[in-house]
């Protein structure tokens, strides 16, 4: 038999590459908060101080300036007023006397901060966000008792400090500026800030839409900027691609004194406003005439249309800091999990990735795990090293793929497990991969035909490796299934710490390969394995059609997200690859024609249909079969509903969540239980995350859960119920009864 190891290696090279496919979300943080009013607030990663410059007194009629200033640990970082891929701005909240008033920050130039592929807008090491302050002729100076003529400072301060992960921090801040007598400690602090301000751009500045490129033109700018390559900044969101690279995404040139460049608009843009407020920074932070920046407000001459629409990114992060703002009242620091809650972690993914081998996902893979353990029979030896190669291979594929996501999702991406899957071209090239595997297992070609022989026998002289990559091969298949106990610990583990964290992914992968593992080192167990024999090539070829199977449930997959034109375009591009490769078996002077007369044609369906692959649905949301009472999920919805009395059930589902769908066909349209609903008056929506959705992996988030599916009953003044993965006709009616 030939070995499967080459095509292993491929697919090994290509969960790689799509694992780290970008996402345009933003990530939600946990809180560590500061309650103490004093001038300076200091937490691990930066140090905040609220300071005050006022030359001339706060005599009725003067002006001044107040600042907090942010010293940030090495490595560490905070936002611009457009925190560009991800984060929030700084907030400042101000408690003055009466007449007394103050104006916006006055936002110095940021830095482009780059995260893998994303870059986000805004300063290291220190900055001072300075605001104008203004006292009124009406103002009267409060008389305050032991603590002279002074006038007292109040703030509320937020930020979301971030290096690879990110933490919401605010503090409370209070100081007494003296009235009558000058201020100006920090003269050189403001003087700093005035400089790291832009200038403002008196010269004639426009940009006009031509498809999805924004055509900007920038006049008036300083001559000794003439030549330079600039960065631009965006004062609002939605306008430019942050992590857009000049030269190679976009470009720039000078004609004459004139600033011209051609970049891409946002694939989150609203409807085009009047006018775009930009800041112009010479690429390499060097300051020209004394200037380190320039802002101009750019006409818009050529509006666009609103895009797709914006993910309710601030409003969750905002939640977010709420959330945590109140459980910090009752604790200053976010507590580490217990040995107990680490412990319960550990065992629940463990007993989730040992039932994850019962998902229907994952069978498929079976053919290439039984293959390759009866292939060893009567060789203990080698039934141990290829158990433990075997378990090796998937518990480093799953602490992989959970380093990725808490790497990710501390970058600022809004991703939950299984997100490979959200991905139309991911899909698709999966498909593609499961339609070769299944070709080869039912005897169309071998791999040995299109390799060199020494690349073919590599099984053979080196059946470990195989064992491993077979064990990357199934957790690549497997990560969409959540398993009982599964979906718990994965949201458990977010959350922590990241060794612990990576320790819960690990049991999860032992969980998986433990009956493999067992299987390899209990001669009772390896005994009651089929002995190698004529059944092997039989089986093999059996079990090509649960392959075809899986791709029959990919492609339905993709229709889900790109419609029926892609899943029809993904099935003719499959068609045409699948005669290619039967073309590559044949010999002769008919293979040469045949191969030359199907790469022309696969060439011109690629063209003609790839992209109906990609392009993107409206809409997702399907409902059960027999059910035509589904909404789509909403948060706010929700809200508005269980405030009013509305008992409303929610079913976070993806069509590419097997158990998902099991579950819509079963449960979710049995009659009684539907009655059981309809009786009851509970609204039911569905939260579809097959494609990427921020809101929904939030929502997922404040759940404690990282994956679906998920089914939660919600009433007014009770706590969400969450009910398990596979879910039952008779928990769903007990959830009900306890309205």
């Amino acid at each position: 038999m030939r070995t499967l190891l080459v095509f292993r290696c491929l697919i090994t090279i290509f969960f790689i590459a799509i694992s780290a496919y970008p996402s345009s979300a933003r990530a939600q943080f946990s809180l560590n908060s500061g309650a103490s009013a004093s001038a300076v607030v200091t937490t691990p990663r930066v140090r905040a101080e609220l300071v005050a410059h006022a030359p001339e007194g706060l005599a009725p009629g003067e002006s001044a300036w107040l600042g907090l200033a942010i010293a940030h640990q090495p490595g560490w970082h905070t936002y611009w007023k457009n925190p560009g891929d991800s984060g929030l701005p700084t907030e400042l909240s101000w408690q003055l006397p009466s007449g007394v008033d103050v104006g916006e920050i006055a936002w110095p130039v940021p830095k482009r901060i780059r995260i893998g592929p994303l870059a986000n807008y805004g300063y290291e090491g220190e900055v001072l966000l300075a605001v104008p302050l203004q006292v009124s002729q009406a103002f009267k100076a409060p008389l305050l008792a032991g603590a002279g003529d002074t006038l007292t400072v109040r703030l509320h301060a937020s930020w979301l400090v971030c290096r690879v992960e990110c933490i919401p921090e605010e503090g409370n801040f209070e100081i007494n500026v003296p009235l009558r007598s000058s201020t100006a400690v920090d003269a050189a602090r403001f003087a700093s800030a005035q400089a790291a301000q832009p200038q403002a751009n008196a010269g004639d500045a426009s940009v006009r839409a031509e498809g999805e490129r924004l055509h900007w033109r920038v006049a008036g700018l300083p001559a000794a900027l003439q030549g330079q390559v600039l960065d631009l900044f965006a004062e609002t969101p939605g306008v430019l691609v942050p992590a857009a690279e000049t030269g190679k995404d976009w470009s720039q040139a000078w004609d004459g004194a004139v600033w011209t460049a051609d970049t891409p608009l946002s694939p989150e843009h609203e409807a085009a406003p009047e006018s775009v407020p930009v800041v112009l920074a010479r690429a390499d932070g060097a300051r020209v005439d004394g200037a380190v920046g320039w802002r101009s407000v750019a006409s818009v001459q050529t509006p666009w249309s609103a895009g797709a629409v914006r993910a309710e990114v601030s409003p969750a992060l905002a939640a977010a800091l709420e959330a945590n703002r109140l459980a910090a009242q009752t604790a200053a620091v976010v507590p580490t999990p217990s040995l107990a809650g680490l412990a319960a972690a550990l065992l629940g993914g463990l007993l989730g990735g040992l039932l994850l081998n019962l998902m229907p996902c994952v069978f498929p893979v079976l053919a290439i795990k039984l293959l390759a353990l009866a292939q060893h029979g009567g060789q203990p030896r080698a039934q141990r090293l290829a158990a433990l190669a075997y378990t090796a291979g998937v518990m480093l594929s799953f602490l992989a793929l959970g380093g990725l996501l808490l790497a990710l999702r501390a970058a600022g991406e809004q991703l939950g497990w299984g997100f490979q899957l959200q991905s139309p071209v991911v899909v698709a090239l999966l498909a593609g991969l499961f339609t070769l595997i299944g070709l080869n297992l039912a005897g169309v070609f071998e791999f040995g035909q299109f390799v060199p022989g020494r690349l073919a026998t590599l099984q053979a002289r080196h059946p470990v490796t195989d064992a491993l990559l077979s064990g990357v091969v199934a957790v690549a298949i497997a990560s969409p299934c959540t398993a009982p106990f599964m979906g718990a610990s994965l949201g458990f583990a977010v959350a922590m710490p990241t060794a612990q964290a990576l320790a819960v992914f690990g049991a999860l992968g032992l969980g998986m390969a433990l009956p493999y593992l067992l299987a390899g080192f209990i001669p009772a167990l390896a005994h009651a394995l089929p002995r190698p024999g004529p059944w092997m090539e039989t089986f093999r070829h059996a079990m090509a059609f649960p392959m075809f199977a899986t791709v029959v449930w990919l492609v339905w997959v993709l229709g889900q997200q790109s419609g029926i034109d892609g899943a029809g375009a993904l099935l003719a591009l499959l068609v045409a690859g699948s005669s290619l490769v039967w073309a590559l078996s044949l010999r002769g002077r008919t293979r040469i024609v045949l191969v030359s007369t199907l790469l022309v044609l696969g060439a011109w369906l690629g063209i003609a249909l790839g992209p109906h692959v990609v392009k993107p649905q409206e809409s997702v949301v399907q409902a059960a079969p027999g059910a035509t009472a589904w909404q789509p999920w909403s948060s706010q919805r929700v809200a508005e509903l269980t405030q009013s009395g509305q008992p409303v059930f929610v079913d976070f589902t993806a069509a590419w969540c097997v158990t998902c769908q099991y579950n819509k066909r079963t449960t979710l349209a049995d009659a009684e239980v539907l009655a059981d609903f309809a009786r009851r008056k509970v609204v039911l929506m569905r939260a579809d995350w097959t494609r990427r959705d921020p809101a929904i992996t939030a929502a997922l988030t404040a759940l404690g859960r990282s994956g679906v599916p998920v089914y939660v009953l919600y009433a007014k003044d009770k706590p969400p119920v969450v009910l398990s993965e596979i879910l039952s006709k008779n928990e769903v009616q007990a959830a009900l009864a306890g309205l």
